[in-house]
């Protein structure tokens, strides 16, 4: 009898084991799109054109956690390139500097490892991404041949700093240029000596007020009609009127083409292609990696972002806040 209790209270013990929920690292991920608005806007202001969108979204794309170690650096580099044709325009090569210290998303919450090839331009020489404060120190992701930046001989300290922001990580989902304004020295041995902006937030209410673009809302070409992104500052009522909302646009969305009217900065989404209105007409770019456009829920906060990102992911993003439907309701 005693040799049956203890069995019995053995195997009720590896089933109760066995019944706890592994845990899962949280999904660290930002508005892509906001981390290159400022050096669209820059070039355009210096000339650029229609040559601005498309370097903008190849480069934001680049943030995904899909994209190769270096896709960053690469990005970086090209959005120099194009400055440096547009008369070395200073604005835009200080952007391209933040853009490539910007953390990358983290699926699985671990560290993002370092690019290990040396840049093509010298501006960018010594300067590797942040990371985001929610990452899991101080483990990297992947082979572990990128855990220490080219040029250093031992770890990042602190952990998630960067020229930029070297007194530490970046409070995930916020934007490097929203926090700190000079790229910092890649020698690291000069602290950050930028002005401090704030903790901003990665978006704003869909108020329409301030710089329009840097919400998904305000972002909408003005022939969609906007959506609210409700009164309430409840987690579970804000997350679900995200949901309803990012359904909506992907809906107006889908009425969309390259011929559409528009109004200059907005941005769509347009048979999969990110879509940005310049002169009145839309600029399509097609997502690097394969991905597609979509109107997709922020996850902190009340509002909905305009990326490119996997249909399952999408999908998985919206269903997360308890809309049901799909894509577009």
């Amino acid at each position: 009898m005693f040799s049956f209790t203890r069995a019995l209270f053995a195997s009720l013990w590896i089933a109760y084991v066995t019944a706890v929920p592994v845990l899962h690292h949280k999904r660290i991920a930002q508005v892509i799109a906001d981390s290159t608005h400022d050096w669209e806007q820059a070039c355009i202001a210096a000339g650029g054109g229609q040559q601005c969108n498309p370097v903008s979204v190849a480069s934001f794309s680049t943030l995904l956690a899909a994209a190769k170690a270096c896709d960053q650096q690469d990005a970086a580099d090209n959005m120099i390139d194009l400055a440096k044709q547009l008369n070395n325009d200073s604005e835009m090569i200080r952007l391209a500097q933040l853009f490539v210290q910007q953390p990358r998303n983290a699926p699985d919450s671990l560290q993002v490892p370092y690019c290990q090839t040396a840049p093509r331009n010298a501006e960018l020489n010594g300067l590797f991404h942040c990371q985001f404060a929610g990452s899991k120190f101080p483990q990297f992701s992947g082979d572990q041949t990128g855990n220490i930046p080219l040029g250093l001989s031992s770890a990042v300290s602190p952990a998630g700093s960067c020229p930029a922001h070297s007194d530490g990580p970046v409070p995930d989902g916020v934007q490097l240029n929203t926090l700190v304004s000079s790229p910092g020295s890649g020698s690291g041995t000069t602290r950050n000596g930028s002005t401090t902006k704030g903790t901003a937030s990665t978006s704003k209410a869909a108020t329409g007020k301030g710089k329009g673009s840097k919400t998904a809302q305000a972002a909408t070409p003005t022939n969609i009609n906007k959506v609210s992104s409700g009164s309430s500052t409840g987690a579970s009522s804000f997350l679900l009127q995200n949901g309803k909302d990012a359904q909506a646009l992907n809906a107006q969305f889908s009425s969309l083409s390259a011929s559409s009217k528009c109004q200059s900065g907005t941005n769509a989404c347009i048979n999969g292609a990110f879509a940005q209105c310049v002169d009145g007409a839309f600029v399509t770019t097609q997502c690097a990696g394969g991905l597609s456009c979509f109107a997709l829920p922020l996850v902190n906060k009340a509002g909905t972002s305009i990326t490119c990102d996997t249909e399952v992911d999408a999908l998985a993003r919206i269903a997360a806040t308890g809309a049901s439907g799909g894509l577009s309701g």
